[in-house]
């Protein structure tokens, strides 16, 4: 709790309204009294933040995904400069991804802006069966998240426990003939593995391993960007 009476229990009422709630449950759920929960409700209501559905029970209203909407990433906020940096001390394009279900999704990225180079539009959907920043993505997963993907890909289990212990990625070849690429893990504030950044180049420039080059600049960048 805060300290601020008010703003705490309209807290505690609108977790409580998600998945909906009648004055009775409000009371029940919150241990308020029926009189300010229900004049909070009403409140909060008015403001948008909950709405009553067909049966009259309490919702999280439009106000709250608008003010989400309106709120800016802190994530991609604070990558598009690290990865710009980390593009200029590796002289690879660097790259964010996250997970969605069975693929990644580039959300950032910073390109070379000259010679060879792997590009990777923001927005493009990948695979998490190869690549280095798969690995990591899959790497920290409980084995019933990994299994059922694990016949499809193009490393295999060893190859995800390695990742763990050295704690990073990379891959040769894996996803696109001639590409080599170096990936670390990004965490939130519990430690659970959040999003993989990564450098990518062609083989000839990044060598067979990859890793011996640039595997630290990948991973303080996956550092400063986690826990944020």
């Amino acid at each position: 709790m805060s300290g601020v009476g008010v703003l705490d229990k309209a807290v505690v009422i609108l977790a409580a309204c998600v998945d909906g709630a009648s004055l009775a449950e409000l009371v029940d759920r919150t241990k308020l009294p029926r009189a300010t929960a229900h004049r909070l409700a009403q409140a909060l209501e008015i403001h948008r933040m909950l709405v009553r559905d067909s049966q009259g029970r309490w919702r999280p209203g439009p106000r709250l995904g608008e003010l989400a909407n309106a709120a800016p990433d802190v994530l991609l906020t604070a990558a598009e400069p690290l990865l710009a940096a980390l593009r200029d001390a590796t002289g690879e394009s660097a790259q964010l991804y996250l997970r969605r279900a069975d693929e990644r999704l580039c959300v950032a990225a910073a390109e070379r802006s000259s010679g060879l180079r792997d590009t990777v539009p923001v927005g493009s959907v990948l695979p998490m069966t190869a690549g280095s920043a798969a690995q990591v993505l899959l790497a920290w997963e409980p084995p019933e998240a990994v299994m059922p993907l694990l016949p499809r890909c193009k490393f295999t289990g060893r190859t995800l426990a390695e990742v763990r212990r050295r704690g990073w990625a990379q891959s040769v070849a894996e996803r696109e003939a001639g590409v080599a690429s170096v990936s670390a893990p990004i965490r939130d504030r519990t430690g659970r593995v959040i999003a993989a950044v990564s450098v990518s180049g062609p083989i000839e420039r990044l060598g067979r391993r990859p890793g011996e080059r640039h595997a630290m600049a990948v991973v303080r960048a996956g550092q400063r960007l986690s826990g944020l």
